[in-house]
């Protein structure tokens, strides 16, 4: 099963209770909370507030959308990756969503790469006690910038509980984009749905239907579940989240139809 879901950064100037709201009434089945707007790491009441409204609605929480990126010292980075599993604890998160660096993989010494692959591990390890598995946002600027990186950056850490996010990157045509997912798709587990074309343009999600229903075809393919959740929207308006959830929902059984 597919479930459609919402990214809150999509409105990270919104309060919390309208971000339920407004994925709600846009017939939304999940949110992936942010942890640089609505729930910040280390932040157990923000956590517990967002988690209660969420369920309150009829809704689920999808995963923690952190940007713990593995950098710092060991004693910087100690402190945010327990920031981060508290806050992620609180809200009842099944997944952490974080960051491979902040640098491109081919920017980064086989010693940094080294040191971030050994801190995903132990991260990970860390999540596990709790029941939380870590999702690699699928990026560019980070190790997961092109797909043969995130293929052996998956390999290396070598834990089944760290997978990938997926989306397409910027300026990637949608032959391209598919030829990643199908290639990460075993070690997937999030989708983020946006239409951007090219580079940072917004555009109603119909206008990439060509891509979206050969991804959730892919997806629907394969079997398993997933989550596929907005993350940008144009203008980041509101009014069009109605619009841009149907799309989304009609997109998901075409792929699935396709699939059959």
């Amino acid at each position: 099963m597919i479930r459609p879901g919402l990214c809150s950064v999509t409105f990270r100037g919104l309060e919390v209770e309208r971000v339920v709201d407004l994925a709600a009434d846009a017939g939304l089945e999940a949110i992936e909370w942010a942890g640089d707007a609505h729930v910040p790491p280390g932040d157990t009441v923000a956590a517990e507030r967002a988690r209660a409204l969420t369920e309150r609605a009829g809704l689920a929480v999808a995963s923690y959308g952190s940007y713990l990126g593995f950098e710092g010292s060991d004693e910087e980075f100690a402190g945010q990756a327990e920031a981060v599993l508290v806050a992620a604890r609180a809200l009842g998160a099944p997944r952490i969503r974080v960051w491979a660096g902040r640098s491109g993989s081919a920017d980064v010494t086989a010693q940094q790469r080294a040191r971030i692959v050994g801190r995903i591990r132990e991260f990970s390890d860390r999540a596990r006690e709790h029941d939380l598995d870590v999702g690699l946002e699928f990026h560019g600027g980070t190790l997961t910038d092109e797909i043969s990186s995130t293929s052996d950056l998956l390999e290396e850490v070598g834990r089944d509980s760290v997978r990938s996010y997926w989306q397409p990157h910027q300026d990637m045509t949608a032959p391209a984009a598919i030829e990643t997912l199908r290639r990460v798709l075993p070690h997937t587990s999030t989708i983020h749905v946006f239409s951007w074309w090219p580079d940072h343009q917004r555009h109603p999600l119909a206008e990439r239907t060509e891509l979206w229903r050969e991804v959730f075809a892919v997806l629907a393919a394969e079997g398993s579940d997933r989550d596929a959740l907005l993350e940008f929207i144009p203008e980041d308006d509101p009014a069009v989240l109605p619009r841009e959830a149907a799309t989304l929902r009609g997109l998901i059984a075409a792929g699935q139809e396709n699939a059959r």
